[in-house]
């Protein structure tokens, strides 16, 4: 039998508090001016990208645990917007790696600041402590989420790590 840390109804209650912070910070993010300059899965892409670093497109499919044909046509999307380079793998002449170009850190670092000035201003009630808690809980939720996701995506099960 397996040992339940949380019960039922706080794990019903928790899926759907994530679903409903999901859709708030989605419609928080991209009300503004860089909803223009790429679509949000892009950013995702390309953010992803920038901090996991060069890599082959189907590591960077793993690390976002997401299909290589949806990750190649949104990275062609990039490669022709000029935010991701693509250049052959010096290890195996068929294979490709993608990296984030200079012009895709500036896309980035100009989404990021937009965001950055637009969640201060929405979290101008909030405290350091308050908006530190909110953090770490975050922190260990996308973590615990990703680490399933990923383990999923490869076909393995992870054991908590709590």
């Amino acid at each position: 039998m397996i040992d339940v840390a949380v019960n039922t109804d706080t794990a019903e209650s928790l899926v759907e508090e994530v679903f409903r912070f999901g859709r708030a910070l989605r419609v928080a993010v991209s009300t503004g001016d860089d909803r223009t300059e790429l679509p949000s899965a892009l950013i995702g892409v390309l953010g992803t990208l920038a901090t996991h670093g060069e890599c082959r497109q189907s590591e960077l499919a793993g690390a976002m645990c997401t299909s290589q044909s949806v990750l190649s046509r949104q990275l062609a999307e990039l490669v022709d917007a000029g935010h991701v380079v693509r250049t052959p793998d010096p290890d195996d002449g068929r294979a490709t790696r993608v990296r984030v170009s200079d012009a895709g850190l500036e896309c980035l670092e100009r989404i990021k600041g937009q965001r950055v000035e637009r969640l201060s201003r929405m979290l101008g009630d909030w405290d350091e402590d308050e908006a530190n808690a909110a953090l770490c809980s975050i922190r260990r939720l996308t973590t615990t989420f990703t680490d399933e996701a990923q383990a999923r995506h490869s076909g393995h099960r992870v054991l908590s790590h709590n």
